[in-house]
């Protein structure tokens, strides 16, 4: 673990709360078309919430949800299906309470410039206890959140205005935004409990008890190089799913896969090379191959084994595992033997195509033994989804751990150490100022 000596955390427990008004960032983005997909991530944040109240803080909550901002134009887009109002609707639901979500002007093009002096009287009312909270709205409608220069340092000192302390316990937004890192310059800060336990059981990924087994999928190849790697050096194994798997067989065996880059592939062949000597990817044996991703089609799909490849052929989408792959000796066995098991994958194509998830995770479920830490908000989704009734009778094993943020795992498996992390390192930088 890449921890400087003398680096502590400063956390919720030990901050002064009492008749303190309390801005707190969280990762609530669940929120898509207007519509909570999953509640999980709010819903493990209702301990921090609960212990400032407890202990006589009066909590204004903010949160972004989706990407506003057009990467090419920078134009912000204030839509309703990512607004806060869904999240406000199942706190106020689930604790009986009732919080207040202030509206701000809204420029076209430029979103939110800034919280005028209206939101005083809601203010008030906080301190008063005529409400039980405010709400801000999606922290990427407003223009500084994510700008540079004067706006952005504009913004953080109009949101450290409207508190006394400052809590981060949004693991899942590791990006160094106003919201989470400037406005740390300004405030007292702390870690609330979920970001200390997000970060206690990524510890024991970056320090794990061997053998390690890592399940890596994802969508595209090259914009999981760096984390690949990152894991791929930590790991005495691993397993591919995904396009990545479909990248690294195009590779190795000189064939085409159609949805596969050519530069992925010539990406991937470092990868290739890499493992001819280490020997660390563990090959699933049988994938779906499909010449269509508009549905599971009959007679449109098929089981291939990958012993069969023929080089140079091209073959249609590689749309699956067959779960076949995971009763494979080879494979069955290296998860068995694990006591470490990552998880950050979706094996196939969703909606479609999900026998290999729900095989993937059944397989895993065998080992008893192991740690099983699942990482990424799909991730969790499919699992969820496939697997109901092993999801309920797993969420309070403490074999398991199901992390919020999965990028933020693997950021800081590419970094070496959550402490890498911009606003974790504020956190810690602004607790030795005092």
């Amino acid at each position: 673990m890449d921890r400087t000596k003398g680096d502590v955390l400063p956390s919720i427990q030990d901050a002064e709360l009492e008749d303190k008004t309390v801005l707190v960032r969280f990762d609530h983005n669940v929120v898509k078309n207007g519509e909570i997909k999953d509640p999980y991530r709010i819903d493990r944040t209702i301990g921090t919430l609960f212990h400032i109240v407890e202990r006589g803080g009066r909590p204004i909550l903010m949160t972004h949800i989706g990407r506003p901002r057009d990467k090419e134009t920078g134009k912000i887009e204030c839509r309703e299906g990512e607004s806060v109002r869904p999240i406000v609707d199942y706190i106020e639901q689930k604790l009986h309470t009732r919080f207040f979500v202030p509206e701000f002007e809204i420029d076209p093009g430029k979103g939110i410039m800034g919280i005028d002096t209206s939101i005083n009287i809601a203010i008030r009312n906080l301190r008063s206890r005529k409400v039980s909270g405010i709400y801000l709205p999606n922290t990427r409608w407003f223009f500084g959140e994510e700008s540079k220069g004067a706006e952005r340092e504009r913004f953080a000192l109009q949101l450290a205005g409207l508190a006394d302390i400052y809590v981060n316990d949004a693991f899942g937004s590791w990006q160094p935004h106003a919201s989470t890192y400037d406005i740390v310059s300004h405030l007292p800060s702390c870690a609330g409990f979920l970001m200390q336990q997000e970060i206690k059981n990524l510890e024991r990924v970056l320090e794990p008890e061997r053998p390690f087994l890592a399940v890596v999928a994802g969508s595209k190849y090259d914009t999981k190089i760096g984390p690949l790697y990152a894991i791929y050096d930590k790991v005495d194994r691993i397993i591919l799913g995904g396009v990545i798997y479909n990248t690294y067989l195009c590779a190795k065996y000189g064939v085409r896969i159609r949805g596969v880059s050519d530069s992925d592939i010539n990406l991937a062949r470092e990868l290739v090379e890499k493992d001819k000597v280490t020997k660390k990817i563990i090959e699933l044996p049988f994938i779906v191959e499909s010449d269509t991703l508009e549905g599971k089609k009959e007679g449109h799909y098929k089981t291939i084994s990958v012993t069969d490849l023929e080089a140079g052929r091209e073959y249609g989408y590689g749309v699956d595992i067959d779960p076949a792959s995971f009763g494979d000796e080879k494979v069955h066995r290296t998860i068995l033997d694990a006591r470490t098991i990552l998880v950050n994958a979706v094996m196939g194509f969703t909606p479609h195509f999900t026998g290999g998830s729900q095989a993937l995770d059944h397989a895993i479920d065998e080992n008893r033994d192991a740690i099983k830490m699942y990482g990424g908000g799909d991730t969790l989704q499919e699992f969820k989804n496939l697997c109901p009734g092993l999801y309920l009778s797993v969420m309070d094993n403490a074999r398991y751990y199901f992390f919020t943020g999965g990028g933020t795992v693997l950021t800081a498996i590419e970094k070496g150490s959550p402490y890498g992390l911009q606003p974790i390192r504020a956190l810690i930088e602004r607790g030795r100022k005092g």
